[in-house]
């Protein structure tokens, strides 16, 4: 099969169109060359956003795929996890939550195309990486060209295909994608393996993918399966319980380099800056950028709005023409068929570095564990909007690095830009921002592209955006484009920088206050606040404040402190169940209305190191203490339960645990609030 047959990839056909795609799209041919897809002949730049559908009850999926693509996601990222669906040896369960063909119907819908990332191994957080327990007992070699284990892969791969039959790209379904293993270091044969059990049984998709990171020992073929990178702003795999340790911090800088030295060290140890040889003939793509990140037992960061975005506008201005956030949109883990957790966590078999919750992946991510929105869901968006309407336009254009690529962490002598061109028309990236380092505002700042001197200026602390060169009839501008539709140019205001749009018939405006969708600055240009290009094309979601409050009465003190031990990998172990009968107990009452109308969250604002919550004796939801608050979707409920049990463990002095800036550090346990709120505001 010739190579750009390969790669009649699906994988985003959804960014075709601003408005949005029909599935009638679904199918149309795309190959790609070393910058870019290319669907009939038109460069794309899509925005993909991982979900992970088992870890989300089944009757929200439509809602939430909603959300995603209204956030200007154009694809769907979904692990298959192993042990989700075939826990139990030769009982595959596609039921509920766990129903794929189910969440490729709805997907296929709402007009969104789906890469799979397929296993065996997946990670996710999830128990032994996705692999069942009962795998381990097989005698043969994990993750291996061993006949044993690729035999149980390939039953694995075809309980897959029996939910995919007739939702491949080639049948007008969303499937057009997916990924073999995840994060594999080993030999490239073993992908290929893999691939060549799939093709076998009947996987027909027109685009093959695998993590770019670490370096494998032996590559794969060139133009088997595109290498797909990523970056954190943190990571809770961390050993380390000190603020900024590693290398995320390079995340924040305009590189060449495509991979990242922090993702999973825990699993991969020290990585150094390589990748495969010949994998800078692929386009520059990624599908783990940091939405968010988890918090796990020993490290729980806390991720900000800006950290998110400063990554993504690096990459794109890196030359990135595909960014996969991971998560996208949190969960919450499945209920265990044989009564095991179904989290990660020092003691079981496998991935067994660190302690999550029991049921809490929230992930911080622009849509959390409940569909709640968090800051960066709007954020992201105006620059969603961009890499829909002017991705044509940027795709192509190469990328130069004026300034210094190779920094330390919160190196501060200059301004960190970087150009993307073509011909004569480009775009200033710039970012002068870098997690808790707060890097200082740069005077008097010469930016230049395309031969063309913008005036020299002031460029804020933590400015981040995106200036315009000889695009859309505008010689230069110090406002971002946002989006182009129905004849009219909408324009972002950049905070803290005067807005000067220097026109190519030789008109100039100088200092322009932004007027809103409605009363254009000149001709067709609309210039927006911030917020209103985070909010444009956006429906209207109205909600009832129906002002309900909830009870929350302590009904037993703590007991005697528990010893925090490290475990196995070395790190500060979870509690045990035994420990948490020594917790501290609450019990909180919530009116029934606020369970039958609209989407209310319980918020619960607490001191301490760790809490849970019951219903009817039941573990329902978790949370380790990191200054966000602990929330839950009150709609989940179990029907006629208003009263519920809350845990709280207390906080210890000299616990060897990494607490952010927000997090309380006051020993001891208390209940700050509880409220409910509305889901679309936590913040």
């Amino acid at each position: 099969m010739q190579f750009q047959k390969i790669l009649v990839s699906a994988l985003l056909a959804c960014s075709l169109l601003p408005a949005s795609m029909m599935a009638s799209d679904f199918g149309k041919q795309v190959t790609w060359d070393r910058q870019s897809l290319i669907i009939d002949g038109r460069r794309v730049c899509p925005v993909m956003g991982e979900v992970h559908y088992s870890r989300i009850p089944a009757d929200e999926w439509a809602a939430e795929v909603r959300k995603m693509k209204e956030g200007g996601v154009t694809v769907i990222a979904t692990y298959v996890f192993w042990n989700h669906v075939e826990e139990q040896e030769g009982i595959f369960r596609w039921d509920g939550q766990r129903d794929l063909r189910r969440f490729l119907e709805i997907c296929k819908q709402q007009e969104l195309p789906v890469i799979l990332r397929i296993g065996p191994f997946c990670h996710g957080e999830v128990r032994n990486g996705g692999i069942p327990d009962w795998m381990f007992q097989k005698g043969c070699k994990l993750r291996s060209q061993d006949k044993v284990f690729l035999g149980y892969a390939e039953k694995l791969y075809r309980q897959i295909y029996s939910q995919i039959i007739g939702l491949q790209w080639k049948d007008g379904g969303p499937l057009l994608a997916c990924q073999f293993d995840n994060e594999y270091r080993g030999s490239g044969d073993y992908l290929m393996a893999l691939k060549k059990i799939a093709l076998g049984i009947g996987f027909d998709l027109p685009f093959y993918t695998r993590t770019g990171w670490p370096e494998l020992s032996k590559p794969v073929p060139f133009g088997e399966m595109l290498p797909l990178y990523g970056d954190y702003a943190d990571g809770f795999w961390d050993k380390a319980v000190t603020e900024t340790p590693g290398n995320y911090y390079k995340a924040f800088n305009f590189k060449g380099f495509r991979s990242s030295t922090a993702i999973g060290t825990d699993l991969l140890g020290k990585q150094e800056e390589k990748i495969n040889k010949g994998d800078e003939d692929y386009p520059y793509f990624t599908c783990e950028l940091g939405g968010g990140m988890a918090t796990a037992y020993h490290r729980r960061p806390y991720i900000y709005t800006d950290d998110t975005y400063s990554m993504a506008l690096v990459k794109l201005g890196s030359g990135s023409n595909l960014l996969g956030y991971y998560m996208y949109h949190g969960g919450t883990n499945p209920e265990s068929t044989t009564g095991i957790t179904l989290n990660e966590t020092q003691r079981t078999l496998g991935t067994a570095n660190n302690d999550l919750p029991v049921k809490n992946y929230d992930f911080q991510a622009p849509l959390g564990e409940f569909g709640q929105t968090y800051p960066q869901y709007y954020r992201l968006r105006p620059l969603h909007l961009f890499m829909q309407d002017y991705g044509e336009l940027l795709a192509p254009m190469e990328v130069a690095f004026p300034a210094p690529q190779d920094l330390k962490k919160g190196e501060d002598t200059g301004l960190r830009w970087a150009v993307r061109s073509q011909d004569n028309s480009g775009f200033i990236f710039i970012n002068n921002y870098e997690r808790l380092q707060n890097l200082s505002a740069k005077k008097n700042v010469q930016l230049s592209a395309c031969g063309i001197n913008l005036p020299k200026q002031t460029i804020p602390a933590g400015c981040m955006a995106i200036f315009p060169v000889n695009i859309d009839g505008i010689k230069y501008a110090t406002a971002q484009l946002v989006a182009r539709r129905d004849g009219k140019i909408y324009m972002m205001q950049v905070k803290g920088i005067p807005t000067t749009i220097a026109l190519q018939n030789g008109k100039t405006l100088k200092n322009v206050k932004p007027k809103g969708t409605t009363k254009p600055i000149y001709n067709n240009i609309y210039l927006l606040t911030q917020q209103e290009a985070e909010y444009l094309f956006l429906p209207e979601r109205g909600h009832e404040d129906i002002g309900l409050g909830a009870t929350c009465t302590k009904v037993k003190e703590a007991g005697a402190l528990r010893q925090i031990e490290k475990g196995p990998a070395k790190v500060a172990e979870a509690p045990t169940e035994a420990d948490w009968e020594q917790a501290a107990v609450y019990r909180i009452t919530v009116p029934k209305e606020a369970i039958t109308k609209f989407r209310r969250l319980l918020s619960i604002s607490y001191q301490g190191d760790c809490a849970r919550l019951y219903a009817d004796g039941k573990l329902i939801a978790d949370h380790f203490q990191y200054g966000r608050p602990f929330l839950y979707g009150l709609w989940r409920l179990p029907e006629g339960v208003t009263e519920l049990q809350l845990r709280i463990l207390p906080w210890q002095k000299d616990a060897p645990i990494y607490l952010p800036r927000e997090a309380d550090k006051t020993e001891g346990e208390s209940v700050k609030a509880v409220e409910i709120t509305y889901e679309g505001l936590t913040e």
